[in-house]
């Protein structure tokens, strides 16, 4: 099986590019939604230990969390040091069910893929990329972003040429979503031919 990781910055695209992926019946690991789970169950009492009235009614209040780890390096590594190894641990299980079934390619969608080391976890690595101010014209028309609030999002992501440089295959998403459909069928049909060998790392640790 073929593990693809997936990435990119704030507004370029990347949800986009994950859909049409699914839409070809690929089976798409979303880490933000496995970090969202987490908030409403598993991570729960832990960070409540960690940062005592993040919580509201079992579950995590993201507004109140933020408060506390903001402007904090410490704080978001505490964060992380939680969050992390129960992301690792779900992106696994999704990994071994999909081999079970026999799936030949499957995508772990990870905004910090790059950042938290993750890259080392796939076989391919792809990097939706969009222009400066299409980015910033899509993430500031969203409900409740600021520009304080976007610049420090930016501050803990790779610059975008860096990004870019990394990855096996860069995906233009700063265009229409047609044009980001296009290009994810090429991908994908490049993509059915190779082979993965993350799998068989993981088996030999089991």
């Amino acid at each position: 099986m073929l593990v693809v990781g997936l990435t990119g910055g704030i507004g370029m695209g990347k949800s986009a590019a994950a859909a049409r992926l699914a839409e070809h019946g690929i089976p798409v690991f979303d880490a933000d939604a496995c970090v969202h789970r987490l908030y409403d169950g598993p991570a729960v009492d832990r960070i409540e230990a960690t940062f005592p009235g993040a919580t509201r009614e079992g579950r995590v209040d993201r507004t109140l969390l933020s408060e506390q780890i903001a402007g904090s390096p410490e704080r978001l590594r505490q964060l992380e040091q939680i969050v992390h190894p129960l992301v690792i641990e779900a992106e696994l299980d999704f990994l071994r069910q999909e081999e079970a079934k026999g799936t030949r390619l499957a995508v772990l969608e990870i905004p910090l893929l790059f950042e938290t080391g993750a890259d080392a976890r796939v076989d391919v690595t792809v990097a939706v990329s969009a222009p400066d101010d299409v980015q910033r014209a899509r993430v500031l028309s969203r409900p409740g972003m600021t520009v304080d609030k976007l610049e420090h999002l930016l501050a803990r992501q790779l610059p975008d040429a860096e990004r870019r440089a990394r990855a096996d295959f860069v995906v233009d998403g700063g265009a229409s979503l047609d044009h980001i459909r296009i290009e994810i069928d090429r991908l994908v049909e490049s993509l059915k031919r190779r082979d993965g060998r993350v799998m068989e790392r993981l088996r030999r640790q089991d």
